[in-house]
């Protein structure tokens, strides 16, 4: 139906481009000199640029998506295309007769596709030229494909437009391509050049006007691109020691996106949703949002001050940590590290995604206490130190949404592996892991049938199963008789009345588990699989706190 439609709309367009003898001409003499030679237009406006690889080409923003029609009639979306290659995106269309224009742009990327067949052929092979129309309802797959052949002969080189201008309106816009509404005489359209280098990871990474595109240099950026990704793999792994991991983190402080897009030994590449791509402007406002305890109701708690950094993104202190005014909660704070991978959130996963996720402790009256959704927006949009900065994350203010997101970001980078289980298991150094601690996990993995529910697999190891399950301790605290002495023993020779504890206490509170989600009675004390990385930083144990040591587990 889809295509049968998009068929019809294109074959209703013209076919052929009304352009004038000046505009034909134009476009064949640059069209004659590119086939003349790799350098036949690029020799006059080379200029002289750094060596690949000795400059960076830090992310700009991510590249916006949208469903396309390519010139076979093939309908499909741009991040479709991307499809881990590095990107060349130029927006065009082909009634153009600007001489430093659309034509001109095509052909000197005609040239740099040329220079990387015959100089970098293994660079070639990473690289994917788009060219799309942002002029629809004349440039039709067939026009398109008339426009392209003699320049994607061969090469990996897609020309394309979109079905209407409806369909084209959020990619201008995600592009930040300006294109006149109003056409003068003879159909022209006022619009500023701009082509897109992308990397793997569907980031933007240089964007080129009419004055800056040279074939020259955005071969070099390619080749910086490829360089720095190799680089990742190359680097030497620093020795062991408090220096080398203060070296790594001064490293990696300016980009912690790189941890989440680039994981270490033993763990996949992170999970992240198309609509909330990782960007640093994102991760560096989310980390902000994060640490600051003017989200809580009285400006005294943070989301890092239940999940304290230095104790594994836990609370060490306490079984279930405390709350603004000092209100209790049920239940032991979890650990954040690799949070990225988990399916679903809180002991009780009631939650599958961490943008939704951070309201809850925002809102609750035990947790940061927030009365509600509008009060945090108010706040955070009066808050001096966050002006300008949602903007430049996202393109619009603060909103429930974009809090959620940025916090998600932040929370998303927190990845942790490379441990010396990985690099024993995964990387194969026999040496990684002492000989008591392989012992432990052969008994881990055989006989105490832990990896039953830690799991790990071939390549990675996440140490969960992902699932809910009852071990019996909800069940046996639920069941649990309180004392009934008349004195609750507070230090050794001071007790207190407990009628006097019980005035200023509260009751504490029942918890069923993963049936207060459900309410299926099979759910009645299951809670969710933790993962075991950085189990050792990450004390007290269980959903409760109740275990204080893993010899106690």
């Amino acid at each position: 139906m889809r295509r049968d439609r998009v068929a019809k709309a294109c074959a209703s367009r013209r076919t052929a481009r009304s352009s004038s003898d000046l505009r034909a001409s134009l476009v064949l003499t640059i069209l004659i000199g590119w086939l003349a030679g790799p350098d036949a237009l690029g020799q006059a406006i080379s200029l002289s640029y750094p060596e690949a690889g000795s400059y960076e080409l830090p992310p700009l923003k991510p590249a916006g998506d949208g469903e396309i029609v390519t010139s076979t009639g093939t309908v499909t979306t741009l991040h479709e295309l991307y499809a881990g290659k590095l990107v060349v995106l130029s927006l065009i269309y082909t009634r153009c007769a600007d001489a430093r224009g659309c034509p001109w742009a095509t052909a000197l990327l005609g040239i740099a596709s040329k220079r990387l067949d015959r100089d970098e052929p293994e660079i070639s092979s990473r690289a994917r030229f788009i060219t799309l129309s942002f002029d629809p309802e004349h440039d039709s797959p067939e026009v398109m494909r008339r426009y392209g052949a003699p320049f994607a002969q061969g090469r990996d080189w897609v020309f394309a437009t979109t079905d209407s201008p409806a369909a084209l309106a959020p990619i201008l816009q995600a592009y930040g391509q300006s294109v006149q509404p109003a056409r003068a005489k003879g159909g022209d359209l006022a619009h500023l050049l701009r082509v897109f280098l992308i990397d793997k990871n569907r980031m933007i990474r240089n964007i080129y006007g009419a004055s800056v595109l040279d074939p020259a240099l955005l071969v070099n950026d390619l080749n910086t691109l490829v360089l720095e990704q190799e680089a990742r793999f190359a680097q030497p792994r620093p020795e062991k020691g408090l220096a080398a991991e203060a070296e790594i983190s001064e490293k990696r402080r300016a980009d912690l996106t790189r941890s989440a897009l680039d994981p270490p030994l033993g763990l996949p590449q992170a999970p992240v949703p198309a609509d909330n791509p990782l960007t640093e402007a994102k991760v560096a406002l989310g980390r902000m949002l994060f640490y600051d305890r003017r989200l809580s109701l009285n400006n005294t708690m943070s989301c890092a001050m239940c999940h304290i950094p230095d104790q594994g993104f836990t609370n060490n202190a306490l079984a279930a940590p405390a709350g603004i005014e000092g209100r209790s909660m049920r239940r032991n704070a979890p650990s954040l590290y690799n949070v990225a991978y988990q399916e679903h959130l809180f002991h009780d996963g009631r939650e599958t995604a961490l943008e939704t996720q951070v309201w809850s402790p925002l809102l609750a009256r035990n947790e940061m206490g927030a009365p509600s959704v509008g009060w945090v927006l108010d706040k955070v949009r009066r808050l001096p130190a966050y002006q300008g900065l949602f903007e430049r994350a996202f393109g619009r203010p603060a909103n429930m949404e974009t809090i959620g997101q940025a916090i998600a970001s932040y929370e998303r980078t927190l990845i942790s592996g490379n441990t010396p289980f990985d690099r024993w298991y995964y990387g194969q150094d026999s040496t990684a892991l002492d000989r008591e601690a392989q012992r432990g996990f052969k008994l881990f993995t055989a006989k105490a049938r832990c990896g039953a529910c830690h799991a790990l697999g071939v390549d990675h190891a996440l140490f969960t199963d992902q699932e809910a399950h009852n071990t019996g301790i909800g069940w046996q605290r639920s069941m649990h008789r309180h004392s009934e002495e008349a004195a609750v023993p507070i230090a050794p020779g001071l007790n207190v009345a407990k009628d006097l504890v019980e005035a200023v206490s509260e009751p504490p509170p029942n918890d069923l588990g993963r049936y207060e989600v459900t309410q299926d009675p099979v759910d009645r004390w299951r809670y969710k699989t933790p993962s075991l990385r950085n189990v050792a930083l990450t004390a007290p144990y269980m959903h409760d706190g109740s275990f204080a040591t893993l010899a106690d587990v």
